[in-house]
């Protein structure tokens, strides 16, 4: 599968933004910061995101964005959609024109290996992995490094 730097920005900035989303509105400044993400990239993903209602703004002082659903409900597979990328390991994206404008010898093996995976992403929520002790260990690391950095800039 060939997964570009869209689909692991996306699913990586919603689920910083689900571990913080109880601390109220989140800036993309902070996730970028946390998650090493440039922030005009975030902001072409943010709006995408937003017009799949994914997520919320917030504007004014204290503003950012906010999950727009539960983070039961979102699926990795909707957040990966949700920015145009495709879920596709096949050559011929299934049209079955890999090999001289026909099908090849291993067509069916990647259209099997693609269905699983999408079953497992769409099965795969925000709210499950944010459960994870792996990944609350990293975030609560992030913060920390987010504190330091910010008590330096004052």
């Amino acid at each position: 599968m060939k997964m570009t730097t869209k689909g692991r920005y996306a699913v990586t900035a919603l689920m910083d933004l689900a571990l913080h989303d109880s601390e109220g509105p989140v800036s993309l400044a902070d996730i970028s910061q946390r998650q090493d993400i440039s922030l005009t990239y975030l902001e072409q993903l943010f709006g995408k995101l937003r017009r799949h209602e994914l997520i919320e703004s917030a504007r004014g002082p204290g503003g950012g964005y906010r999950l727009a659903q539960s983070a039961d409900e979102i699926t990795i597979a909707k957040i990966i959609y949700s920015v145009d990328e495709p879920i596709d390991i096949t050559r011929c994206g299934g049209k079955q024109n890999c090999q001289d404008n026909a099908r090849c010898l291993t067509h069916d093996l990647w259209m099997e290996l693609n269905r699983h995976i999408s079953d497992f992403l769409n099965s795969m929520t925000l709210g499950e992995l944010v459960q994870r002790s792996n990944v609350q260990q990293v975030s609560e690391r992030q913060d920390v490094i987010m504190m330091q950095l910010n008590k330096q800039k004052h």
